[in-house]
């Protein structure tokens, strides 16, 4: 997660009174906040769109929080402005834009039409975002951060907002309920539970993004980016659902590996 200071902050010495008797109070910091706020108006505005019946531009929406999600806690760290209260402003953001908003968006676009069910069903997705980030933030520092513990709420937004952003595009809508309903129940619950398991998914915090590249590794990213810009909702939605697997088969591997090297009764 993003904006979460490396090291102990520094904390200021304590200042003497004012002429009123007030401690003089400390700064925040703006420009990584900034992007945060950025993350939270997204989720809020997907929210209201959905309300609006325009699910496509909520979908759209949350994805641009992924994005604007994955810049604030890196410029904190390139300025050197982390701080506790962007750590914390950070995961409240989070749970509005890849917890609630989804959440409300999955259930205003079809599952409000399967009654209760529908709503257990959003809540479920809700509950484990919640539960992510709670324990992301107990866990900060004692893990290895080569994987994450279950699927990050980010990506778990992607692959519910995706679903509902692919399927508005292929035109199957909240008219065809008895198809559009069960699968969106089906993946709002299995990613709800996947984000709270303790199922490892890779990082990719190793990469290292500032070192000399051959030319075909650009040529290979502009290849990538003209295939998802000839069908985003499709191709990012695959994307991410593809994520949202590898979790599982790499504790496959890892479990079958440490089963191998296990001594024979």
């Amino acid at each position: 997660m993003a904006d979460l200071p490396e090291s102990e902050p520094q904390v200021a010495p304590p200042q003497p009174l004012n002429s009123l008797g007030a401690l003089r109070r400390r700064g925040n910091y703006l420009l990584p906040n900034l992007f945060t706020t950025g993350v939270l108006f997204c989720g809020f505005y997907a929210t209201v769109q959905a309300m609006n019946g325009r699910f496509e531009v909520a979908a759209i929406a949350i994805y641009v929080a992924l994005v604007l999600d994955g810049m604030d806690g890196r410029v904190a760290r390139w300025t050197n402005t982390q701080s506790e209260f962007g750590a914390q402003y950070d995961s409240i953001a989070d749970m509005v834009a890849f917890g609630a908003a989804p959440a409300l968006v999955a259930y205003t676009w079809v599952l409000k039409d399967l009654g209760t069910a529908g709503w257990i069903g959003a809540f479920i997705y809700c509950a484990g975002t919640g539960i992510r980030l709670a324990r992301f933030n107990v866990n900060i520092g004692g893990v290895d951060k080569r994987y994450f513990q279950g699927l990050p709420c980010p990506s778990a937004a992607a692959v519910v907002a995706g679903l509902v952003w692919m399927l508005t595009d292929f035109g199957l809508t909240p008219d065809r309920w008895y198809i559009t309903a069960g699968i969106t129940w089906i993946t709002a619950v299995f990613i709800g539970f996947t984000m709270v398991s303790n199922v490892p998914f890779y990082s990719f915090k190793e990469v290292n993004w500032r070192q000399r590249v051959p030319l075909w590794v650009i040529l290979a990213a502009v290849l990538v980016l003209s295939v998802i810009a000839s069908r985003p909702s499709l191709v990012l939605f695959t994307l991410f659902v593809a994520y949202a697997f590898s979790g599982y088969v790499m504790w496959a591997l890892g479990h079958r590996r440490a089963k191998s090297v296990l001594p024979e009764e």
